[in-house]
């Protein structure tokens, strides 16, 4: 009976022994950093830090005052060559009646036809200019490419908006993993799609995971790899940066 209890235990420590506990952080693997894709002032802004927000939802806005002066051009510019096109559309009827009178050359009805496929083109050229000034309208209300949590926000209105200058942090909450490292000598010990236990106390969340990515960037500070690990949530509030501890068995090398 002692011989029988000695090896359980045995059993069961040499079975610890191959856990290893990892701490971890929760992180959304759909982080965006919003940017304007245009230059101006910030004429609003609609959201602060710790905002959820719903995909297409208005973020910030810059002002539109430069635009309006480009959409005047833009009308303006297609007006002109409208006009054109209907004093050269008469001129050409006009023409095609003397011609058929034999009261005018063939060259001059020929150069109207050219005049006025090139107006035309002109016309289509002009409609296109206006759709791209339409378009900065768009481009000047920055809205929520998905459903998230904004985690950072480092504009303020009256402050020049920059192209490729992040504005906001979008942190997508349907997708969060947890992030850790783990020694380069228990890598090979570890695979991919391999359970972990996972433990967030903030929360009291205890739930099942799985390694989703092994990443072989060493940290050569630390001489420690990344793993990713997807887990359950079971319908708790789990945000990004809680702490968390991950239990990993480790698989024996064959």
């Amino acid at each position: 009976m002692i011989r029988k209890i000695l090896l359980i235990l045995t059993l069961f420590l040499f079975a610890q022994g191959n856990e290893i506990e990892l701490s971890g952080t929760v992180i959304s693997d759909n982080e965006k950093v919003i940017t304007s894709r245009n230059m101006g002032f910030i004429k609003n802004v609609y959201v602060v830090e710790g905002s959820f927000v719903k995909k297409g939802q208005l973020l910030y806005e810059i002002d539109s005052s430069s635009i309006d002066s480009k959409k005047q051009e833009a009308l303006l510019n297609l007006e002109i060559q409208q006009n054109k096109l209907d004093n050269i559309q008469t001129n050409y009827n006009r023409y095609k009646r003397l011609y058929a009178q034999d009261l005018v050359p063939k060259y001059d009805v020929e150069q109207l036809e050219l005049n006025l496929l090139n107006v035309k083109n002109m016309i289509s050229i002009a409609k296109a200019k206006l759709k791209e000034v339409n378009a900065l309208y768009d481009y000047s209300k920055i809205k929520a490419p998905n459903n998230g949590l904004i985690i950072k926000k480092s504009i303020k209105a009256g402050e020049m908006a920059l192209p490729s200058v992040p504005a906001l942090i979008l942190s997508d909450l349907g997708s969060l993993k947890i992030k850790t490292e783990i020694s380069e000598n228990n890598l090979n010990s570890v695979k991919l799609g391999q359970e972990v236990k996972v433990n967030i106390p903030s929360i009291k969340l205890k739930t099942l995971g799985k390694v989703s990515a092994i990443i072989p960037n060493i940290n050569s500070m630390t001489h420690s790899f990344t793993l990713k690990i997807s887990f359950n949530a079971q319908d708790k509030k789990v945000y990004p940066g809680m702490y968390s501890k991950l239990y990993l068995l480790l698989e024996e090398e064959k």
